[in-house]
Order: C-alpha cells, then structure tokens, then sequence
C-alpha cells in the first residue's frame, strides 16, 4: 500500500521485512509489529534509533491499516516509494560484458505475479528484471513485495517506454526468446541456443490474458513452449491451454539457469 503523502510504500509479510532488514535497512523510514513479532527483530531497534527511525509494537488491525493488507504477519516496514530506473544503454552494455540473461515482461498485470516471478529470478539467479511503461503493467506494489519473499532485494527493475525498441537493440546481442504456447522451440533448449551463440539470454513474459503481443512475436529470435500433457485417450488434444505466468516463469527460470555454467 503507498502512502503518497510521505511517499511511502508499506513492506509485509515475514520473509519480505526479514530479507530487507538483512539487505537493506537504510531503507527503513517507520517500522511496526505486533509483540509476537518483537524479538523477532530486536537486533534491528538499536541501529533504528540511531538513526531516530520511529518503531512500535501496535495492533494487527493498525498493521492491516498501514498495509492495506491482512497477509501482513505481524510486521510493516515503510520504504520510500521505489524510484524504478529506466534502462539505458550503460546497463544492457554491463549485461553483455558480464554476460547476464534478463526478463522482459510484456504487461504483466497482476502484481502477485509479479511478486512470484521475482521471487523466481532471485530463487534461480536472475537479477535483472525489465517491466515496460504501461497502465496494462503491475509495477512495485505492497503485494509483490509480500509475494516475492525477499526476493525484491536481490533483483534489479528497470523500466522502458518500447517493448519494441528494446527488443530491436537487443538484436544480434542477446539471444531473445518469447514465451508462447504456440512456440516451436521446447523450453530446454534455450540453454544450447545460448551456448552455441555464445550470448544471453532475454526471457520475454507475456501478459496473462494474451500472451506475449505480435510485437514481440515479430522481434524474438525463438518462441519457445513447455511441453504440455496430451489427452491420453485421443493422443491428441491439451488438456489445459496454458500456465499461469509464474508457473511459467519458474520453468522457463530453472532450465535457463543451465546457460550461466557455460557461457
């Protein structure tokens, strides 16, 4: 939940608040539990008073208040509004040196799935995540953070204006691959792909509804699918047409992964 007042956003959930006090405590502007959760988090009171950050024990019903949410767990941290960084070309060119696979989501809407895609890449090592400039797209919300489980701290989010652009920069740099039910490419092959070219990988996600859009499909180098069940009486039909994106993005995540040990 923001607070556009102070251009805050409420952090929740126990993994979530657990892995940012870990990672990054300075960005804690108020912090609030309930007495269950009090030592729990004890370590942190010392350093937040000597920077007068204000914390207290207060009800969970002032927690679901704060946080917009009752998934709280007995504990809010307030962080200044995330200012997304927009992508540049100092950031792709890092990527090519270093070799470094991305995600591009193509309006993800629904910000739980979010929250589970970057739980994703941080689970399997991908840091970097790219979300286009559009209403159609969920940016960083209370949600996401509670569903990524601490993984907002080991990602970076960048914005674009074009899906399109980005794609047609990436051209010849980076292996791009669009995930699609009607792809061609089985998921486990993105790895050899990128080993016999010697480049990363860019994962493109579709939104949930509609996939992937004919922008994307036009600039990928692979649509690639996971191989789905069959009907074991016609041998024929699917028996359910898609995964949900997350689901998706974990798979696609796990058998990409293999691609960093050779590259």
């Amino acid at each position: 939940m923001k607070n556009d007042i102070r251009n805050e956003l409420a952090v929740c959930g126990f993994e979530a608040v657990k892995a940012l006090v870990k990672c990054n405590p300075q960005k804690i502007t108020r912090f609030y539990y309930t007495r269950d959760r009090m030592m729990d988090f004890k370590d942190l009171f010392k350093s937040l008073a000597e920077r007068k950050v204000p914390y207290n024990n207060i009800s969970e019903g002032e927690l679901e208040k704060l946080s917009g949410t009752v998934h709280h767990q007995g504990v809010v941290a307030m962080i200044r509004q995330p200012e997304i960084p927009h992508l540049n070309t100092d950031i792709t060119d890092s990527w090519l040196h270093n070799k470094e696979s991305a995600i591009l989501l193509d309006r993800v809407g629904n910000a739980n799935n979010l929250g589970a895609i970057v739980r994703s890449a941080a689970f399997f090592g991908f840091k970097n995540i790219v979300i286009p400039l559009d209403e159609a797209q969920s940016s960083v919300t209370t949600s996401s953070y509670r569903v990524a489980q601490g993984g907002m701290e080991f990602v970076n989010v960048y914005s674009i204006r074009s899906i399109e652009k980005l794609l047609i920069a990436m051209q010849g740099k980076m292996l791009r691959f669009g995930t699609d039910v009607r792809g061609k490419t089985p998921v486990e092959k993105i790895p050899e792909l990128c080993n016999e070219k010697k480049k990363p990988a860019l994962i493109v996600l579709g939104n949930e509804e509609h996939g992937i859009s004919g922008i994307v499909r036009k600039n990928c180098d692979e649509l690639v699918t996971i191989p789905f069940a069959l009907d074991l009486d016609e041998k024929k039909s699917q028996l359910i047409e898609s995964l949900n994106v997350a689901q998706a993005a974990a798979i696609v995540l796990y058998e990409t992964r293999k691609l960093a040990v050779h590259l």
